[in-house]
Parts: structure tokens; sequence; C-alpha cells
């Protein structure tokens, strides 16, 4: 390691920048000259992607930063608002990979008379000024959403989540729904069937199985530390870049006697453990 350390900064920088955030954060506790350089832009520029002066010109709020190891620590642990505030934008904490959430206002809500069934509102727990609330009807739910992978880290896989929540002072129901992704230029699609509570205190087991061109799993919905609920919609492999578009779908059966709030679909990049 006495060698190593001895390397002009420059070039430990350039190594560093090669491995990961996470490498990189442990490299900082080794030494003051290994602090230095591991926290450099050199470093930090590699873990953010190629486009992020884009990204941040169309942000909602100006992002002040003063290295780019700030720039992303705030991307990692925060969202930024696109797109008119219909959409968010984040990095995942781990690999530096894009993540994005689509806002309600951005989705399709399917009905005979979409006026009657949905009521848009604001929530102080959502990070877009409006989320989608289904009215107290007996009725099928069928939500469409379309996203171009061109926005997405390229050769990545990704996993899609509806996030939602129901209105305060729900205190049991059960609902069964289904979910679906594709890219509309494949023949193949991946359809998940999720059970949903209005109750947090069972999720059922996941089973998987497939048949065909379609995998079919049974989900429950979890918590995120945003306070919303999300369920899994399907996964896909980011390998059309530019001419990429996949299509989201979410079938609820007849939510009777309460309500269903929907803030948007997120998409995170799959981690090794899921």
């Amino acid at each position: 390691m006495g060698w190593f350390v001895e390397l002009p900064e420059d070039c430990i920088s350039n190594i560093i920048s090669r491995t990961s955030p996470r490498d990189a954060c442990r490299a900082c506790s080794m030494s003051l000259g290994f602090k230095s350089a591991a926290e450099s832009d050199i470093v930090w520029e590699q873990f953010l992607p190629s486009d992020y002066p884009e990204i941040l010109s169309g942000s909602a709020a100006p992002v002040v930063f003063s290295t780019k190891k700030e720039l992303y620590v705030r991307l990692s642990h925060s969202h930024l608002l696109l797109d008119g505030g219909k959409m968010s934008f984040s990095l995942d904490k781990e690999s530096g990979k894009k993540c994005y959430m689509v806002g309600a206002r951005q989705l399709s809500f399917e009905s005979t008379d979409n006026a009657q069934l949905w009521n848009w509102k604001s929530s102080p727990d959502s990070r877009f000024s409006e989320v989608a609330e289904l009215l107290n009807v007996n009725w099928r739910v069928n939500i469409l959403g379309k996203f171009h992978t061109r926005l997405l880290s390229q050769k990545t896989t990704y996993v899609a989540y509806f996030v939602f929540t129901f209105p305060k002072g729900i205190i049991h129901g059960r609902e069964s729904a289904c979910t679906s992704i594709r890219y509309l230029n494949k023949r193949e699609n991946v359809t998940y069937k999720a059970a949903i509570h209005t109750s947090t205190t069972r999720i059922p087991t996941c089973r998987s199985g497939r048949q065909s061109h379609q995998s079919r799993h049974r989900l429950g919905q979890r918590r995120r530390k945003d306070g919303w609920m999300e369920i899994e919609m399907g996964q896909f492999f980011n390998d059309y870049g530019v001419d990429g578009e996949v299509e989201m779908r979410f079938s609820g059966f007849q939510f009777e006697k309460f309500g269903l709030i929907v803030e948007g679909i997120e998409f995170r990049p799959k981690h090794d453990s899921q």
C-alpha cells in the first residue's frame, strides 16, 4: 500500500473513479491523502450520469452545489422535480443509476366517466402538487402509463413500482389487482398479480411461476420510507436505448367501500438482493 499512496493525487482519483460510490466513501477513511483524492470532482463526476447538466437545467428549482460529491449526495438522498413538477428524478445511492417517478398527472385513468371516479387534490405527504383519489364507488380501476427508456440508465435492469396509499381511518379490507409492464415494440409481457390490503399488518408471501411469455407473481404492498406504499409492477432490462418505450398498467378489481390515492409510478434499478 505504501507505493500506492505515493502516487500523484490525480492518479489515485482516476483509480478510485473506476470503483463505486461505496468504495470511494470507504477510501476516505483510509488516510488524509486518500480522503482528498476520493472526494475530488474527478471521482464523483464519473459517478454522476453523463447528462446530469441537462437534467439539472430542467429542475423546477435551482440546484446549488460546490462539489460533485455534494451534488451526488443530494441527488441520492432527495429528488428533483422535472417536467413542470409532474415527474421526479433522483440517483440510486449504491450505484448512481437514474431513478424516476412519473406523477399521477402523467398517467391515464381509464373509465367510462373519468370525471366522476377520480378527484384531484393536494397532499402534504406527496412530492407532487396533486395526487389522484378514487372516490368511494364500486368500480374497476384501470391506470395506464408510458415512459421513454432513453431517460433511464442503459444496460440496467429496472423495477417499476406503483406508489399509492389509502385515506386515513381505513382499518381493514383487501382487494386484488393485476399489474403489467412491457416494451411497446416487444411481444413479451410481464404480468403480476398483487394482493392489496388497506391494513399493513399482513403482507402475502410472494409466489412466482412462468407460463409462456408471462411471469405471474403474487405480491403484497410494502411501506416506503416516505410514508407511501408500493407494489412491484414488473421488471425489464433497459437495452433499447433511445428507441425504447415501456407501458405500465395497473388494473384493480372493484375497490369497494374505500378510496385509493395514487401518487405515481417509480422506476428504480434492481439490486442484487431483489
